[in-house]
C-alpha cells in the first residue's frame, strides 16, 4: 500500500478554447471536470499503475463530497478529514491555436489547528504495513510547516519509503527528518534556497545543500530540460523523452509517482537501484 499526503486537493475544470484572447468574450469547445491537487494526482498515477494507494488530506464541503466521489468511482481509497472550508477549484485555459496553457489557481483556505492532529492520527493508522508515503503541495495556509517533518519521522520509523514534493520552509522543515527523496523542479528548489539558479552547476550546488540538510536522494525536474539525480554520492543526468504536450499540467506529479512506485519495488539500502540509474548517464 501507497500512502498520498497532502492538504490542498482540488477540484480541476479544465477548458479547451480555439484561440484564447485575454480581454475578450471567450467560448470553450470542451469542458472537463475532475479531481488534482498535487497529492490526488500522484494516487491517481500510482492507482494506474497498479499500486494500492489511500489519499490523505482535507475535504470540505459540495466541492469536497465531488472529490471523494470522483477517487472512489476511480477505484483509489480516501481517508481525508472533513473540515469547515470548501475545497479549492482550479481551471486551466488550453489554448489550441498557440498550444499555450493557463492555471487559474485558487489558493487553499486554512482550517482549525486540530484537524492537523487529526489528519497526523488517520496517517498513523495506515502505516502499518505500508511501503511508501508521498508528500506532496504546499502545506494549507496557516497549517504547521513541520507536517512533512513529523509525517516523515513516523514512517521512517515504520519502516517505509518518504519521499517529499514541496518547497520552501515545509521541505527545508522535512530535511531534518532525513526523507529517503525531494522532488522539487527547478522553480521550487530556487525558492528553497533562496536564490536564482542560473545553470547547471548552480543548481546541482543547490542539490547538494538539500542532500547535507538531510535528503538522502534529490531529483529535480524541468520541463523539457534534463532530469538530475543525486544519491549523496555521485549526479545523474536523465534526458526527457520528446513527446507533444497538450496539458503539462500535473506532469511533474506523474513522474514523482513513477519515481516512488520504481523505488518501493527495486530500492536497496535506500539509494537509488536498479532501473532507477540506467536511462541517465553519470556526471563528474
Amino acid at each position: 500500500m501507497m500512502l498520498c499526503l497532502g492538504t490542498t486537493p482540488a477540484v480541476q475544470r479544465v477548458m479547451v478554447f480555439p484561440h484564447l484572447v485575454a480581454g475578450e468574450v471567450n467560448r470553450a469547445t470542451r469542458t472537463l471536470e475532475g479531481v488534482a491537487g498535487k497529492s490526488v494526482n500522484v494516487a491517481k498515477v500510482l492507482h494506474a499503475l497498479g499500486e494500492r494507494v489511500v489519499a490523505l488530506g482535507f475535504a470540505g464541503g459540495e466541492r469536497g463530497a465531488f472529490l471523494e466521489r470522483c477517487l472512489e468511482a476511480a477505484g483509489i481509497e480516501h481517508d481525508f478529514v472533513p473540515v469547515a472550508p470548501s475545497t479549492r477549484q482550479c481551471t486551466t485555459l488550453l489554448d489550441e491555436a498557440t498550444g499555450s496553457v493557463t492555471e487559474l489557481v485558487e489558493e487553499s483556505q486554512p482550517v482549525e489547528a486540530q484537524v492537523y492532529d487529526e489528519l497526523l492520527a488517520r496517517l498513523g493508522r495506515h502505516l502499518d504495513g505500508s511501503r511508501a508515503l508521498v508528500m506532496s503541495g504546499t502545506v494549507a495556509t496557516g497549517g504547521p510547516l513541520d507536517l512533512y517533518a513529523r509525517a516523515t519521522t513516523w514512517a521512517r520509523a515504520a519502516g517505509t519509503l518518504t519521499a517529499v514534493d514541496a518547497s520552501g520552509l515545509a521541505l527545508e522543515r522535512a530535511l531534518e527528518a532525513g526523507p529517503d527523496l525531494v522532488k522539487p523542479n527547478r522553480v521550487e528548489l530556487a525558492a528553497t534556497v533562496g536564490r536564482q539558479l542560473p545553470d547547471e552547476a548552480a543548481v546541482q550546488a543547490a542539490m547538494r545543500e538539500l542532500s547535507e540538510g538531510g535528503a538522502r536522494q534529490v531529483i529535480v525536474t524541468a520541463g523539457r530540460q534534463p532530469t538530475l539525480a543525486f544519491d549523496g554520492r555521485c549526479f545523474w543526468r536523465i534526458a526527457v523523452p520528446t513527446v507533444k504536450t497538450v496539458n503539462p499540467i500535473g506532469s511533474g506529479d506523474a513522474f514523482t509517482a513513477a519515481l516512488v512506485s520504481r523505488l518501493a519495488r527495486g530500492m536497496t539500502s535506500g539509494r537509488l537501484a536498479g532501473g532507477a540509474r540506467r536511462p541517465g548517464r553519470p556526471m563528474p
